[in-house]
């Protein structure tokens, strides 16, 4: 039997090996993430690492505590005022676009490839959402940055989508396997799961900000133990309860990160960070699951789905469903083609293997060979069809939370509807002396301000200064 330390040598040689192929990622042009799931492909037991790991249910475990965690960061990083005027766009696309997705790449699955019906929906519904931090991973690395509307849209869809995937797939794998069962019991169970995940978010957000803000924790290291408690706790207690815990734990972070708490630097950036390692763990323990020799058998398969899913069930679905809303057609078209998929999709396959389903393992590697092929093909293309679509705006040095500087704090602070300070000129706020405006984004424009510059509503602050100095500030903009 091997020894603790020989695994944790294991566990820090692979968590460091993807550390330094993100760096190798901006070159390649290809998702970090994809890169985690190679390394983790070349140590599992057909690798040079010889790591045998054949067990579904604990990857299906870490790949559920890990989506709540990646949510939860998601949702705390997402400015409300820059997806409000986007909300129903984005939930059309996080609920019908995944839905015709899935029927689309189904259809495809059962008139191309000879799936059964219920074989071909289950397929389209595992790869039917998108990984928002595959995308941005590669414009960030790529230095491409998207229109503010747009980049909005996606970070709202690509963030809120998944819960709609994880309902359709659970609701097809309940009707093979639950004798008797219908697809019209599978629409009041939609209206329970995402009303009750909605609802119980909004309010255990609301809690977590009244907690955090009033507990007055004696150290200030037990603060991100504090969230991550409660963000633990939102995804269990409303999976009990009949709910969409991913949903939940995504608005939960939504509300709270638009909300003003104590330590909102620090515990952004300890979200952050932990989303990161999930994301490598989670990763890292997919490939260890996938034997790359019996991706051979199914890649043709897996081939003709991807290409499908890319060029024609993606793109139509977006088409669809956004023609009611006002966007310019080269926006949507680039919405159509931003369709990465990462470990949500390799999760989701779990499912089947786990319900014993015949036909689960070809289902398994067809998914992931259509993740691996979606993120190499697709992820190098994304700046160059941004570029050709001309849908990018001038890179501008806004980050939601970026890393302190002597003390300092660098965040963003939108201008809320109804905000006092909508109307008025910078020098009549009345800001802290150690509080600075040092730009000021407005729709595709990036503003550099004077005392006499008048700010508006939809307006995003990026404000410099000590953090006791930023919160004062972000009082004054958001009193209502």
């Amino acid at each position: 039997m091997m020894s603790v330390e020989y695994h944790l040598i294991v566990v820090s040689a692979l968590l460091a090996l993807s550390v330094i192929a993100s760096k190798a990622s901006g070159k390649l042009g290809v998702p970090a993430l994809a890169l985690f799931l190679i390394i983790g492909m070349l140590a599992g037991s057909e690798g040079p690492g010889g790591i045998h790991f054949d067990q579904p249910l604990p990857a299906q475990s870490l790949g559920v505590v890990a989506l709540a965690l990646i949510l939860f960061a998601g949702g705390l990083s997402t400015a409300w005022e820059g997806v409000r005027r986007l909300l129903a766009a984005g939930v059309a696309l996080a609920t019908a676009g995944v839905l015709l997705t899935a029927l689309l790449v189904g259809w495809f699955a059962v008139i191309a490839l000879r799936f059964s019906l219920l074989e071909g929906l289950l397929l389209g519904a595992i790869i039917s959402s998108t990984d928002a931090a595959a995308v941005f991973a590669v414009m960030r690395s790529r230095n491409i940055s998207l229109r503010p509307r747009l980049r909005h849209l996606l970070e709202l869809e690509s963030g809120s989508n998944d819960p709609m995937a994880v309902f359709l797939t659970t609701g097809f794998i309940g009707l093979m396997t639950v004798p008797g069962a219908t697809a019209l019991r599978l629409f009041p169970l939609f209206v329970q799961q995402m009303a009750a995940g909605a609802i119980l978010g909004y309010l255990l957000g609301r809690a977590m900000v009244f907690t955090v803000n009033r507990i007055n924790l004696e150290y200030d290291g037990l603060y991100p133990v504090l969230t991550l408690t409660l963000v633990l706790f939102t995804y269990g207690a409303t999976a009990t309860l009949g709910g969409n815990g991913f949903l939940a734990v995504y608005a939960a972070g939504l509300v709270m990160g638009n909300r003003t708490f104590v330590h909102k630097n620090s515990l952004t950036q300890f979200h952050d960070g932990l989303a990161w390692l999930m994301q490598i763990a989670m990763f890292l323990v997919l490939g260890l699951l996938v034997f790359p020799s019996r991706l051979l058998p199914v890649a043709s398969t897996a081939l003709a789905v991807a290409l499908f899913l890319m060029f024609v069930a993606r793109p139509v679905g977006v088409l669809i469903t956004v023609a009611p809303f006002r966007l310019p057609f080269r926006e949507k078209v680039m919405v159509g083609w931003v369709g990465l998929r990462g470990a949500v999709p390799i999760i989701l396959a779990t499912y089947p293997l786990l319900a014993g389903l015949p036909g689960a393992d070809a289902i398994f590697n067809v998914v992931f060979f259509v993740v691996l092929t979606s993120v190499l093909l697709q992820g190098p293309s994304l700046p160059w069809v941004a570029g050709w679509l001309r849908v990018g705006a001038p890179s501008a040095p806004m980050l939601r939370t970026a890393p302190a500087l002597h003390g300092a704090a660098l965040v963003e602070i939108p201008i809320p509807e109804g905000s006092p300070a909508a109307g008025k000129p910078i020098v009549a706020l009345g800001l802290p002396r150690s509080a600075y405006i040092v730009a000021i984004q407005r729709e595709d424009e990036l503003i550099v301000p004077g005392g006499t510059t008048l700010l508006a509503p939809g307006d995003v602050l990026l404000m410099a200064g000590t953090p006791e100095a930023v919160a004062a500030a972000r009082r004054l903009v958001e009193a209502q």
